[in-house]
């Protein structure tokens, strides 16, 4: 017969002990590892197989830790014992040697190893055993020092940084606008989606701006970290996760530092740069050099933009959805049924420069997108040189970039791109290249581009004997 809710026990009148579980196994090692390989740039996956857990195991840690380690990184000092040590132990005591004998082996003092036996045995079946799993595992929980966060603790002080970070929108006559209703769903939000309205400022605002509003309450003073800390990590008692849609980043996760250096692509190496580019590229002084870009509309559509340094001479790529391609749909490791992966851009790339002349087609810039990992290939089909910007660094295609703002002007945010066949986008290039340019002399770039042509034309028809 079970016992009825709120059974306490006849000696101590308290509600009984919560098992703990199962002992585990050098956890608190197994999880340091796990986080030392998260901070070197590791996946989740990857980092639970390196410490030797499970590969869903990694993630689940990940998530309920919000991408921040919840323990120290530090390696243990030789104060407390190991694992490995109470492997010996249990190792020699099975061999039936005395605690001066355990201890003079692992040099360790006598009193260190018989507390040791009888604090962290096993205590099943009612009698002392000494297993090392048991007794690391009672040694982490005893370890543990469950301390309650400064924000946890002072209400004031939680209550100014929510305030500031979620606190409500005000018109100018007090009214609440709440602004649009967008559940919590534990993740990031999506691309081009609503956003939660709030004061939303930066931890590191709401830390600067306490020393200014309380300058002499020495009570009301927390780091941006411990912040951070408060929005990511369970279990810290003070603000809740959803708060995090209140970030600039919206994360529900942080991404580890190592992460965000290694976010250039695989397949660029450091001759493909854009620091190795000869100097007659950036003078704009000989003509043939490209940039290109992709403008991404709705649904994933995108066309593709090619602009020619010195004479500002547009053309646009049609790339088509794939057959078989389902707006929304996604095949996780698939094909890019867009329109707009590797192959389609390679192909469409070289169709539209096999149209010109050949020595209109000397180097390309491009950022780091993956629709251009076949950057190998298509210098083989079309004979230019392939480089790169740097990451986030799109002034570096300054060109592309300025006549991709003037493309919006036809393709507007928000713009399914697919709807376009290549005869629109063709009509929409060459409306561009007639437009006259104040960098030409209000010369267009059609005009400027037919000038350079029959200047070669004419110094080769010179040269010839």
């Amino acid at each position: 017969m079970g016992r009825p809710k709120g059974w306490t026990t006849e000696r101590t009148g308290r509600a009984p002990m919560r098992s703990p579980g199962r002992p585990q196994i050098n956890q608190r090692q197994t999880r340091q590892s796990f986080w030392e390989c998260i901070s070197a740039g590791l996946s989740s996956e990857d980092a639970a197989q390196a410490c030797g857990v499970s590969g869903p195991l990694g993630p689940r840690w990940f998530r309920e830790a919000g991408g921040m380690p919840p323990i120290t990184l530090e390696p243990p000092s030789g104060r407390y014992l190991s694992f490995s040590e109470r492997e010996d132990i249990a190792l020699l005591r099975a061999q039936e040697y005395g605690v001066r004998e355990i201890a003079r082996q692992l040099g360790r003092s006598p009193s260190t190893i018989s507390r040791e036996l009888v604090r962290n045995a096993a205590t099943r079946g009612g009698t002392l055993q000494y297993r090392a799993t048991v007794a690391q595992w009672k040694a982490e929980r005893a370890a543990q020092r469950p301390k309650v966060t400064k924000l946890a603790k002072n209400k004031q002080l939680q209550a100014y940084v929510q305030e500031r970070l979620a606190g409500a929108m005000r018109d100018a006559h007090g009214k609440r606008i709440p602004g649009p209703s967008v559940p919590w769903k534990g993740r990031r939000h999506g691309r081009r989606a609503d956003r939660r309205w709030g004061t939303s400022w930066s931890p590191e605002q709401i830390s600067r701006r306490l020393q200014l509003d309380f300058p002499d309450d020495a009570s009301m003073r927390v780091s941006h970290e411990a912040i951070y800390q408060a929005l990511y990590i369970q279990g810290r008692g003070a603000l809740k996760r959803e708060l995090c849609a209140c970030l600039r980043t919206g994360r529900a996760l942080r991404v580890p530092r190592a992460r965000t250096q290694q976010r250039g692509k695989q397949f660029i190496t450091s001759e493909l740069l854009i620091s190795q580019r000869p100097p007659e590229v950036a003078d704009r002084a000989v003509p043939g050099h490209w940039e290109g870009d992709l403008i991404i509309g709705l649904n994933s559509s995108a066309i593709g933009t090619l602009v020619e340094r010195t004479t500002r001479f547009t053309m646009l790529l049609h790339l088509p959805p794939m057959a078989g391609h389902v707006p929304g749909a996604h095949i996780k490791n698939g094909p890019a049924m867009t329109g707009h992966g590797a192959e389609a851009v390679r192909d469409a790339i070289a169709a539209k420069i096999a149209t010109l002349p050949q020595q209109l087609g000397k180097s390309l810039t491009w950022d780091q997108g993956a629709e251009m990992a076949q950057h190998a290939q298509l210098r083989i089909e079309t004979g230019m040189t392939i480089y790169f910007c740097d990451p986030r660094s799109p002034w570096q295609r300054g060109t592309n970039e300025n006549t991709n703002g003037l493309l919006r002007q036809y393709f507007p945010k928000g713009t399914d791109m697919s709807r376009y066949r290549e005869r629109e986008l063709d009509a929409v290039a060459d409306t561009l290249n007639g437009r006259p340019r104040k960098t030409l002399g209000w010369r267009t770039p059609a005009e400027a581009l037919n000038a350079l042509l029959s200047d070669a034309q004419a110094t080769r028809v010179a040269t010839t004997p």
